[in-house]
């Protein structure tokens, strides 16, 4: 789907919200009883990659969690993610969180009119692999509108100059996921939390971008 400005501008108000959740201004998640997810917002610390579940777990000094929200405006949707320190945390965990948002900031360059969809995924390939680190594989970046998750399916990996065109009005939200250590994933019983299958620690950033006459504009930031 391509949306139109009037569209855009409504997905704007919603990634804006979604964003000031991440602020912790407060908002209405469109995440709670998604596909039956039991929260509000995805919390997923340390070796938690994404769909994590908030619980009993109480965080510590030095560890990272990822916090991924969502909002609806007018029926149509904002998607966001961050990875955040807790205290002081290691130059390991810094530089992981560092490069994964990195990784995200050099997909959204190449989210302009013309460009190959998987351009945006070997953008992150690229930063996060030269950097020594490895992308999650099974789970993907996705369009978006209204829906959370629409067609297409965006890969942090491949080749670049493959897939669909990007045109103005397209929407999508990246989510750059990146461990320090391999890229296998193991689903935990309940069904929804991720974890590395080596027990490294992961990044996940995300932002909801529109392709525009004057490149890519996210979304998901403070209105």
């Amino acid at each position: 789907m391509r949306r139109n400005a009037d569209e855009v501008a409504k997905m704007r108000r919603a990634g804006a919200v979604a964003r000031e959740v991440l602020d912790r201004r407060g908002a209405r998640s469109n995440f709670l009883n998604y596909h039956g997810f039991p929260a509000v917002i995805c919390t997923s610390p340390n070796d938690v990659i994404v769909h994590g579940i908030p619980g009993d777990y109480r965080l510590e000094e030095g560890d990272i969690i990822s916090l991924d929200c969502g909002a609806i405006i007018e029926g149509y949707h904002g998607d966001a993610a961050v990875t955040v320190p807790v205290g002081q945390v290691s130059e390991d965990a810094s530089r992981l969180m560092k490069v994964t948002d990195e990784s995200l900031q050099a997909a959204i360059a190449q989210i302009r009119d013309g460009n190959r969809l998987s351009d945006i995924g070997h953008a992150v390939q690229t930063v996060a692999e030269d950097a020594g680190y490895s992308v999650v594989r099974e789970y993907v970046g996705h369009g978006i509108g209204t829906a959370m998750h629409e067609e297409p399916q965006i890969p942090n990996y491949g080749p670049p100059g493959r897939g669909i065109k990007l045109r103005v009005g397209h929407v999508f939200a990246v989510e750059p996921m990146v461990n320090a250590g391999g890229p296998g994933t193991v689903l935990l019983d309940d069904g929804w939390t991720v974890k590395t299958a080596d027990g490294s620690l992961s990044a996940h950033f995300e932002h909801t971008i529109a392709v525009t006459d004057d490149g890519p504009e996210v979304l998901t930031v403070p209105g």
